[in-house]
């Protein structure tokens, strides 16, 4: 694996000061996900590193503002947030080096800008005041308005000029996939947190209450609603399957890993039953180093 400094070159990243701007993107990646910085530094090829690392780190500060403080806090933080990300892309200029970074990635990638700012919009209408679902079609209403311009802020800087349409539908399968096999794993957590992500519908054609969730009751029903749920993902990842052809090929291992790993969280979902009631569903340690040192393995040398 190449120096960081000597992956900032290979990206044509060459004055202090911006140098210095990646870096703090890079490190706090590294603080807030040390699983996707180590797949970016180990897997991608290193031109696309600096970029991917500026992506995350700006998703992650959007999602932080979202789901921080009181409802007023988030919508007030959010706007203050769009207003410094708006002048930051049009001065290439900030205060703020993660922003500074980004705005140079999204010049220097062509990365459509509105790609942004529908990002920032989903943030606001979707995440901030996020409710729970009444059924599948606000499932996907917020996959459009913030998951997946989420993923596209930083998957789609892979791609010089931003991705087509092609590249940007799969990336559409992908996260909703993801966004699934998410909920599932962290269901004790957000329920904890006063969050329901399954869609109540689906409570209810099973006869499951959400305090049966709630309280984590084993029961047939409740069973039966998270195979059923289980299932829809499982679907869900069977229709991204083609996502590595629509990859930048110095992506293509850090797109198979994740998809590995979403395969090997979904299936201890799966072996968990009821057990995700009580407790998340993690990764765990070994699977995710296994699964690193085997696209390690496979990746060219020549990845670019």
């Amino acid at each position: 694996m190449p120096s960081w400094r000597s992956t900032l070159t290979t990206a044509g990243i060459t004055g202090p000061r911006l140098r210095a701007d990646y870096t703090y993107a890079a490190r706090r990646v590294l603080r807030r996900e040390p699983a996707p910085y180590l797949a970016l530094r180990l897997l991608a090829a290193p031109p696309l590193v600096p970029w991917l690392a500026a992506g995350l780190a700006f998703m992650n500060r959007v999602d932080d503002v979202a789901e921080t403080g009181s409802a007023d806090q988030r919508a007030s933080g959010l706007e203050e947030l769009g207003t410094e990300v708006r002048r930051a892309l049009e001065t290439g200029d900030s205060p703020d080096p993660l922003l500074r970074a980004y705005a140079h990635a999204v010049d220097s990638r062509g990365l459509p800008a509105d790609w942004v700012f529908r990002f920032l919009d989903g943030a606001a209408a979707e995440e901030a005041v996020f409710d729970g679902f009444a059924a599948e079609e606000e499932f996907q209403a917020y996959l459009d308005a913030y998951a997946w311009p989420g993923v596209l802020v930083f998957t789609g800087l892979q791609y010089q000029g931003g991705p087509d349409a092609e590249q940007a539908a799969g990336w559409r399968r992908f996260v909703d996939a993801a966004q699934r096999v998410d909920f599932l794993a962290d269901l004790a957590g957000d329920l904890a947190a006063g969050r329901l992500c399954i869609p109540r519908a689906r409570l209810a054609e099973h006869s499951v209450t959400r305090a049966d969730l709630e309280q984590a009751r084993d029961t047939p029903a409740v069973r039966e609603l998270l195979a059923a749920e289980c299932g829809r993902a499982r679907t869900a990842l069977a229709a991204a399957d083609g996502i590595l052809d629509l990859t930048a090929p110095g992506l293509r291992a850090v797109a198979a890993t994740m998809t590995e790993l979403m395969e090997h969280q979904l299936t201890a979902v799966e072996r968990a039953g009821a057990g995700a009631l009580r407790k998340d569903v993690g990764y765990g340690f070994t699977a995710p180093l296994r699964t690193l040192v085997r696209a390690r393995a496979r990746r060219p040398r020549t990845a670019g």
